[in-house]
């Protein structure tokens, strides 16, 4: 047979585990929905980082660009003088037959 002092046991156990399962239920269940939200913030930064990475892949072009740019200016600069130096040149040439 039982003793009486096990009964006790059992019982007091059982009461407990009846007290706390709900409350186990609901942290599990608040558990669940966070990390149903911490994965729902993980896709949307994931697509943000992947739109960011699609925006700044154009960096490298745009130092091209710039590069190409300045070697323009030092062109353009040496048309300038060459324009003047012509006119300059015409502007002698013109005062000659006038």
């Amino acid at each position: 047979m039982v003793s009486q002092g096990v009964l006790i046991l059992w019982l007091i156990l059982l009461i407990v585990t009846v007290l706390l399962l709900p409350l186990i239920v609901s942290l599990l269940h608040r558990t669940w929905k966070a990390s149903v939200n911490i994965e729902r913030y993980f896709k949307e930064m994931n697509e943000a980082g992947g739109g960011i990475a699609g925006n700044t892949g154009h960096i490298p072009a745009l130092n091209d660009t710039i590069s190409v740019a300045s070697t323009m200016l030092e062109v353009a600069g040496g048309i300038n003088e060459n324009a003047e130096a012509l006119k300059g040149a015409l502007a002698g040439r013109a005062a000659k037959f006038n």
